[in-house]
């Protein structure tokens, strides 16, 4: 008959792990020993190698022409009077919402901006990266699947009003409902005409073939059960006159529903066209420039403000001393630490030979 001892030696062994060299924790292992001779060459490795290439950074970021124009408070402009009123555009369209309002802005280029150039906007205290806004869309209707119930996602910017009636939006959603309106132009004072601009090119291939798709057909037609965003003051299908830069594919749209990580940021307005232009061939020249603003976009409600931003770019891309100044940083302060933990252990340390000599201490009896 089994006692109480017999069960509880079995319980014990059912619950001892099997008998292997993972389970009982016997397999080889290896753990790195930080001694003198690795620690200080890989702080030196680190800064000889971080401070060229923090360098080098820095040398292209510098290369890169940029002027910056803040035009937020600018002042509403008279075509009558050619004059500028006292009123801004700002408190003018938070008065008259929907009516145009043109303001302009006068600047000077100190030197020239080789090609090629680009136009960026800017916004600042915008936060496109808040959860809400950024799920805030149906992708579903943006590879041009059109359907009459849009994705609940979209709420509160999934249904809107047009003559009494309620239809669904198109492109749903907070993003597509706040998209940048503004319109920006820059006028050569020097030769009396517009900078010429490309509208295409300026939104990731990747974006323009893949997630975004107009319906087939004639797009007015295809969009006539739907009506446009809330904030819009044209319809989808009226973004531009070039076909292929329209609906669901204008590239205003894409490279604004790709959504900033940061709250201040810029994105791609237009490329400047040097191609067979006299006087823009060779990139934009010093001088006198204007900027000439149709004002639609609101920025005081959320205390932000509006820049228009001229560059060029060099081959890492645009402006950005961060990441040259990081590195060398990073460099200098492993270089520092190496030479110091050096004299240290020049200083500090035993030889070998003392170490052999060591004798063991004699334990207690």
């Amino acid at each position: 008959m089994a006692t109480s001892s017999d069960t509880s030696d079995r319980n014990v062994k059912s619950r001892r792990p099997a008998e292997s060299a993972f389970k009982q924790q016997r397999l080889p292992a290896w753990q790195p020993i930080l001694t003198a001779g690795t620690v200080l060459p890989t702080f030196f490795v680190i800064g000889i190698a971080f401070i060229p290439v923090g360098i080098g950074l820095l040398y292209f970021s510098d290369e890169v022409k940029e002027q910056v124009i803040n035009y937020t408070d600018c002042k509403k402009y008279n075509d009558v009077t050619k004059e500028h009123e006292n009123i801004t555009c700002a408190e003018y369209i938070k008065q008259n919402f929907m009516e145009p309002c043109q303001c302009r802005e006068h600047f000077n280029l100190g030197e020239d901006f080789q090609k090629d150039v680009y136009f960026y906007y800017g916004l600042s205290n915008y936060y496109q990266n808040h959860r809400r806004y950024v799920k805030s869309r149906d992708d579903s209707q943006l590879l041009g699947r059109l359907s009459l119930t849009p994705s609940s996602d979209c709420e509160p910017f999934a249904y809107a009003d047009e003559n009494g009636k309620s239809k669904p939006v198109a492109p749903c959603g907070a993003i597509a409902n706040s998209l940048f309106n503004d319109t920006l132009t820059v006028f050569s004072e020097d030769l009396s005409r517009n900078v010429p601009v490309y509208r295409t090119g300026i939104a990731w291939n990747s974006d323009k073939e893949i997630k975004f798709r107009n319906p087939p057909g004639d797009l007015k037609t295809a969009f006539a059960n739907f009506t446009k965003p809330s904030n819009w003051r044209v319809n989808v299908w009226e973004l531009d006159n070039n076909t292929e830069n329209n609906g669901f594919q204008n590239e205003d749209l894409i490279v604004w529903m790709r959504t900033a990580a940061l709250p201040t940021f810029r994105k791609l307005y237009r490329r400047v066209n040097h191609d067979n232009e006299d006087g823009f061939r060779i990139g934009l020249m010093r001088g006198n420039y204007t900027l000439i603003v149709d004002y639609n976009y609101p920025v005081r409600d959320f205390d932000g403000t509006k820049s228009f931003v001229i560059s060029t770019t060099s081959l890492l891309g645009g402006k950005n001393p961060f990441l040259g100044v990081a590195y060398v940083v990073v460099g200098t302060l492993c270089l520092l630490l190496g030479i110091v933990l050096l004299v240290i252990h020049v200083k500090c340390s035993k030889s070998t030979t003392e170490m052999i000599n060591v004798n063991p201490r004699t334990p207690y009896s």
